[in-house]
């Protein structure tokens, strides 16, 4: 039973990954993510049940539209693996249980917001907002069946807000959507989480900044959404972040 729930969440994560590549598309260019129909942007063709095939319709069709042979970006296929791989790990971590659906829609979120913020280097509002809300949803789902308290959610939520609040406003080097992104992480993570995720992700980035100075792929000057590594970062606390506290406590 337990190795169907795991392939199911695999699959299942395989479909939700599909359906955030739609909102990847369509959120920055202010379109439905509900309507039209999915279709090719750029001959209009509309796909077919076996054009929508996560993964395998990709191999299928070599990455090209099925109509006009216009190439379909790598990104498609790599999302929806990256959404299974998670869905996958969620489920070995926390079975079929309220943390494995709030961890879900988390990741599901933090797919969405920090590609769009890599490749646009914009966050959009109405996105954190509807992520926002979900994570209030779980905080008082958790505390009416697990009677978990609310008060680390909401600390935590304060700690992500404030301090890349500080942050934006004193120095201006960060993006006003850092907050928004970071609210929502803490809602979800609670308090001590929340501070070893933004420790994380200011390492994350500054390691990867440093690199792609030193390759001349960014300039000193050059912006770098932090987005992906609040994303990232996050991510690693919410399945890892046990093992990192407890080694941390180990030391002393």
């Amino acid at each position: 039973m337990e190795t169907t729930y795991f392939i199911f969440s695999i699959i299942f994560g395989l479909i939700i990954g599909s359906f955030l590549n739609v909102c990847i598309y369509r959120i920055p260019r202010e379109e439905s993510i509900a309507y039209p129909p999915s279709h090719c942007t750029n001959c209009g063709y509309k796909l077919r049940w076996y054009d929508l095939i996560p993964v395998i319709s990709y191999v299928i069709l070599k990455g090209r539209c099925r109509s006009c042979r216009q190439r379909i970006s790598i990104i498609y296929p790599i999302i929806e693996i990256m959404t299974a791989i998670l869905f996958g790990v969620l489920y070995i971590k926390f079975g079929i249980s309220i943390a494995f659906f709030k961890y879900a829609v988390l990741f599901c979120f933090l797919i969405v917001i920090g590609t769009i913020d890599y490749l646009t280097q914009d966050v959009y509002f109405n996105t954190t907002l509807m992520g926002i809300l979900f994570g209030i949803f779980f905080v008082i789902l958790e505390k009416y069946y697990l009677n978990i308290p609310i008060k680390s959610s909401i600390l935590g939520g304060l700690l992500g807000a404030l301090f890349i609040g500080a942050i934006v406003f004193l120095t201006k080097a960060m993006g006003e959507g850092d907050i928004e992104i970071c609210l929502l992480c803490g809602i979800y993570l609670g308090f001590i989480n929340t501070f070893l995720m933004l420790l994380l992700s200011f390492i994350i980035g500054g390691v990867v900044g440093l690199l792609l100075i030193l390759f001349k792929i960014k300039g000193r000057k050059d912006y770098i959404p932090f987005g992906p590594f609040i994303s990232l970062a996050t991510i690693i606390v919410v399945l890892f972040g046990d093992v990192i506290i407890n080694w941390y406590i180990s030391l002393f």
